[in-house]
């Protein structure tokens, strides 16, 4: 079922069917056996990454599309209707694209920004500890600069793909040197043939077809080349590509939702009790038409935050308010499809068992709800409600 259309503009929607019938056709059918595995389809990066999915936000010349924040969250959306594991693999990698783009040197980017885009090359991002999850400013893992290399201490915990990715890029506290060399919050990349750490994966009830995996770095030696920006300038780096995470994820779970309505629509109208189809009853009705009112206002606050970021602004309040009501009410929506199935909601061969689990995670990625309202109110109130500035 389409979406609404009216605001977008013809190449806009050829983009976005295009996309809806390739993964209708390739992708959707294959899910249930990759979830049963808990294992992802590493060829969809590469195969998808022609409709703009890896980067297409970059201009042309730097290997994307030109694509805008709106055409990009459109093209999340359906990544997240289609399967959230996919949603969020892509929001990684294309993290990783924005850093790589705006921080990377030359040979950095020749190295490994042409094969992310590509879909050839496997990243995470190393932010969370566990200690410090959504206090990016408070993290612990130290680098302390040795002659041509750094030696890094410390663990990450909850990192998307980090036991099985070639590339990542670690941010951790630089210790000032004696020389007068500055410290500070610093982005590394951490090529997996360069740096030796332990990584395990974590079992979670979410995501099952990603590796959330948890990591720990113990005098980890990462070249000085390695050094994504400048020193002590990964902290700001992060925090301006957190807005772009936080509409992927809000996107992402306006798709979920999406999909979490059509699959009600339908079977409430094909599934009878007492004689007659499910949806004649009013109660059933009501819970449908709540699922579509939720289910637009998410999409029309995400909409807002990528028209916000489009117009060259910083859009934190935009996109906060959008991840923080796309996020919840994508669940909502998901547990009240859960109802309209009955019995057959908590079946592993129906998609709304996935997508229940799947929409309660999306309310902690890119700063938890608590986070979101934080900084909503500081920005509405003019007072931090933080002991330290949030992200």
């Amino acid at each position: 079922m389409f979406r609404d259309d009216d605001e977008l503009t013809h190449e806009q929607r050829t983009l976005r069917d295009s996309l809806v019938q390739y993964l209708r056709r390739e992708v959707t059918p294959a899910v249930s056996a990759f979830e049963a595995k808990g294992e992802f389809d590493w060829t969809l990066p590469k195969r998808l990454a022609d409709f703009g999915l890896l980067g297409g936000f970059l201009p042309q010349a730097r290997g994307g599309f030109d694509l805008t924040h709106l055409d990009y969250a459109l093209l999340m959306e359906e990544a997240g209707y289609c399967w959230h594991s996919l949603r969020s693999t892509l929001n990684t990698m294309n993290m990783a694209v924005l850093l790589l783009d705006s921080l990377g040197t030359p040979q950095q980017k020749e190295r490994y920004l042409a094969p992310l885009l590509a879909g050839e090359l496997r990243v995470w991002i190393g932010i969370t500890e566990p200690d410090h999850g959504s206090n990016v400013a408070g993290l612990e893992t130290r680098a302390r600069r040795e002659g041509d290399h750094y030696v890094i201490n410390g663990s990450k915990m909850w990192i998307t793909n980090g036991a099985i990715a070639e590339l990542g890029i670690l941010m951790a506290r630089v210790v000032p040197g004696a020389d007068g060399e500055p410290g500070g919050i610093t982005a590394f990349l951490v090529d997996r043939g360069q740096t030796q750490f332990r990584s395990r994966r974590l079992e979670t009830m979410i995501l099952r077809s990603t590796v959330t995996s948890e990591m720990s770095f113990e005098d980890a030696q990462v070249p000085a080349d390695n050094v994504l920006g400048n020193v002590g300038e990964g902290l700001k780096a992060i925090l301006r590509g957190l807005n772009f995470g936080r509409l992927a994820v809000a996107a992402g779970a306006v798709g979920a939702a999406q999909a979490a309505l059509d699959l009600s629509i339908d079977y409430a109208r094909t599934r009878k009790q007492f004689g007659q189809p499910i949806a004649s009853f009013q109660l059933v009705q009501k819970m449908v038409v709540d699922m579509k009112v939720k289910t637009d206002a998410a999409r029309q606050l995400c909409r807002r935050a990528a028209r916000a970021l489009d117009r060259g602004t910083p859009a934190r309040m935009e996109c906060s308010v959008a991840k923080l009501y796309a996020a919840q009410a994508a669940h909502e929506v998901a547990d009240l499809a859960l109802q309209v199935h009955g019995g057959m909601g908590y079946s592993k061969e129906y998609p709304i068992e996935r997508i229940f689990r799947d929409t309660r995670g999306a309310v902690i990625p890119e700063g938890t709800s608590e986070i979101q309202t934080l900084i909503i109110g500081r920005d509405l109130l003019g007072i931090s409600a933080f002991g330290s500035p949030p992200a």
